[in-house]
């Protein structure tokens, strides 16, 4: 075995790819890369939800409806419950802390008061909003309300 005898073996090592060389080359025009323009190009991006020139969802959708940005989101809290909470709780005024403590609402929860059902204890009321039938039947019951922002 002489130096200039040495090979590696068949098929391990093979000629460099020239891409854009010509057609010669045979991987000219394209340069592998399938078609001409903004695709073979450097940091081409194609847009979120393109659909290749079909009309793109969002727009085939029709709009439907309004949502007010200015809506104010409360946790209702029916009178009807209000003897059954007192009693599983032991509250006997009803205020964002109580509630929040007992697990009834979230920290940043606004609470409104509506009328469906019947009270029958005499209870404390400060919370974000009540309505009117609601605030008559607690001040019947002999209770009282307040509304704190």
């Amino acid at each position: 075995m002489k130096l200039h005898t040495l090979r590696p073996a068949k098929g391990a090592t093979h000629k460099e790819k020239r891409i854009g060389r010509g057609e010669a080359s045979g991987k000219g025009g394209t340069s592998t890369k399938g078609n001409k323009g903004g695709q073979s190009r450097a940091g081409y991006k194609s847009k979120k939800a393109h659909e290749g020139g079909q009309m793109p969802i969002q727009r085939r959708i029709p709009k439907r409806g309004f949502k007010n940005n200015n809506r104010i989101e409360f946790k209702v809290l029916n009178i009807g419950q209000i003897d059954h909470l007192s009693e599983k709780y032991g509250i006997t005024e009803f205020n964002l802390q109580n509630l929040y403590i007992n697990g009834l609402i979230s920290q940043f929860d606004s609470v409104k008061v509506l009328a469906n059902g019947e009270i029958k204890g005499k209870f404390t009321f400060k919370v974000n909003a009540i309505s009117e039938k609601a605030k008559v039947a607690i001040e019947a019951a002999g209770g009282s309300v307040e509304i704190v922002k």
